[in-house]
């Protein structure tokens, strides 16, 4: 997939995701491969504005890490625009809206998917990051706010008209949270109506739900969130079977690799063991999911007093694990 000349190869992409899609998930994602392009997590876009330290920490990349796109939210058109201009600086390929958040702290501030509800503050945004901008502009958003409001073929068709250069469509609508019944008509609307390109989010998990996410909506492109953080290697899974090839085997020693490595990052980066032992149970309860007795380590986890005892609780039930511990699951 091309957005103008940033090429997304595969067609897989990141999720922007609070807490998650830092530079360090980013770079687990990066080395096991498979992601056509990475997304930073939200960034309120008057920090950057203001060159507020946390925002910037936000943006940051590694100098390897294109394409990768920075994604910003906010209401006002004009600190949105000097977000955005601040994005390209810092030389992220692309400059991403944030239409699709559902937090009730971003909506509160009419950021997010509550723009859905505001379509002419929602194209005056539009038109001045586009202005502000020289790199490739995208959008994300949700179907709509409720059932009874899936406007996001309407939005997405004003955001082409006002020279975005692909829009991402999550089937849920705010209502829905992180629940709802899985209908994928109208993101297949919005790329009906559409002739720049589309990608479709939402419960992508698998290389099963990825191929009926494309032949039900007809999608240039998938992303990836939740799913990414349960299975990091869903990208190279899913970019093999849409190319025909068996996936990778990812067995106890390789889980366990991973997620020991990943918490050592996460250990360098945090300015102490409580910070980094508090992401580590977050980022717990979606790495033990689907894995055989995952609900025991994750409890461990989460009953660790520091980092030392978490660690030895991954280690401990990786060992438990190859001896056939949790066969039953």
């Amino acid at each position: 997939m091309r957005i103008r000349d940033v090429v997304v190869d595969p067609p897989l992409i990141l999720a922007p995701m609070e807490g998650v899609t830092d530079l360090t998930f980013r770079r687990l994602v990066r080395r096991i491969g498979g992601c056509g392009m990475t997304t930073t997590e939200f960034i309120p876009a008057f920090g950057l504005a203001q060159n507020l330290e946390r925002a910037r920490a936000l943006a940051a990349f590694d100098a390897d890490e294109h394409p990768i796109a920075v994604q910003v939210y906010g209401r006002d058109p004009a600190l949105l625009a000097e977000g955005a201009r601040v994005a390209e600086a810092l030389g992220a390929d692309i400059v991403d809206l944030n239409m699709g958040c559902p937090s009730k702290k971003v909506c509160a501030h009419s950021g997010g998917s509550s723009l859905l509800r505001e379509p002419e503050l929602a194209r005056s945004i539009v038109v001045a990051m586009r202005r502000a901008l020289k790199v490739p502009f995208t959008v994300k958003m949700r179907s709509g706010w409720d059932a009874g409001q899936r406007n996001a073929p309407e939005i997405a068709r004003m955001c082409q008209e006002e020279g975005v250069e692909a829009v991402t469509v999550h089937w849920r609508t705010r209502a829905d949270g992180y629940g709802g019944e899985r209908d994928l008509a109208t993101v297949a609307e919005v790329k009906r109506r559409l002739s720049i390109p589309v990608v479709c989010n939402g419960d992508v998990v698998d290389a099963a739900s990825a191929r009926s996410s494309l032949e039900q909506t007809g999608a240039d492109a998938l992303m990836i969130g939740r799913g990414a953080v349960r299975n990091p290697w869903v990208f190279r899974e899913i970019e093999a079977a849409l190319a025909g090839r068996p996936g990778p085997v990812v067995d106890h020693d390789e889980r366990e690799r991973v997620l020991v490595d990943y918490f050592l990052a996460i250990r360098e980066v945090f300015q102490s063991d409580h910070g980094a032992l508090g992401r580590w149970k977050k980022i717990s309860r979606y790495f033990t999911e689907g894995v055989p007795g995952g609900e025991r380590l994750k409890e461990r986890v989460l009953h660790s007093g520091t980092v030392e005892e978490a660690l030895e609780a991954v280690r401990t039930f990786f060992s438990e694990l190859r001896r056939g511990a949790y066969a039953g699951g």
